[in-house]
């Protein structure tokens, strides 16, 4: 059925509307990142990540660093995220980055600078800072030792035995523990000088306790590696070093 160049012109004109809207929506919507980002939740980032705001504007959330991370601790948000939903963040607690990889294969996979290496050298590839929250649970500070699996024969993660093989994650169910006094998350540290036993004094006397220092990036190893529940350490994310141990 053929149609008039009036009915034509109008229907054109109609198309450009739609398309003008949906554009100008989008502009707007676009502008709004900054707001929505403050009601996103707060998650820890691969290496790399830029600033949230910018990482939650610029991420096209393809999944591709999910596919390259050698240890499986990178994971997509779920719908219940908000502006955040589909962006890549990583449960320290359930698995660590770890730093297998060195830090390099995610922000190499990542299509569009929002885990990139310029970030990473300036901020040091911080992705937060270890925190002690339970210093009384901690069994060093108890003077206890630990023996058996760090996590449980079911814990599925895995971590780097640098002694074994740098470069073959394996599992942590399989490594059992007898130490005299517990430092698991001093012991596998993959960050030198990040985190030490030191001697500590409160009314209950003289105590040996973690502390973190300024190298640390925040990988989370130390949280995954706590053989206490809940973590006496635990990663805050995005945080930067302010001095302090």
């Amino acid at each position: 059925m053929s149609t008039s160049p009036r009915f034509q012109m109008a229907r054109r004109r109609f198309l450009r509307t739609v398309v003008l809207f949906f554009g100008v929506l989008v502009t707007a919507l676009t502008s709004l990142v900054p707001l929505l980002a403050k009601w996103a939740p707060s998650r820890l980032r691969p290496p790399g990540a830029l600033p949230e705001e910018q990482f939650l504007a610029s991420c096209i959330k393809c999944g591709q660093c999910v596919q390259v991370c050698p240890v499986q601790a990178i994971h997509l948000a779920d719908l219940d995220e908000g502006i955040g939903m589909g962006t890549p963040y990583i449960d320290a607690r359930h698995q660590a980055c770890d730093f297998s990889c060195d830090a390099v294969q995610c922000v190499l996979a990542c299509p569009t600078g929002s885990l990139s290496h310029t970030i990473s050298q300036k901020e040091e590839v911080r992705m937060g800072l270890a925190q002690i929250v339970r210093t009384s649970a901690c069994l060093a500070y108890r003077g206890q030792g630990f023996k058996g699996f760090a996590r449980g024969l079911d814990f599925p993660g895995l971590l780097r035995y640098a002694e074994i093989n740098r470069w073959h994650p394996l599992p942590i169910r399989e490594h059992p523990y007898d130490l005299e006094l517990c430092n698991l998350c001093v012991r596998h540290c993959p960050i030198e000088q990040a985190i030490s036993l030191q001697p500590f004094i409160d009314k209950k006397g003289k105590h040996l306790l973690p502390v973190i220092h300024q190298a640390c990036v925040g990988c989370g190893t130390c949280e995954m590696m706590c053989p206490v529940e809940p973590a006496v350490i635990v990663i805050a994310e995005r945080k930067t070093w302010a001095g302090g141990a």
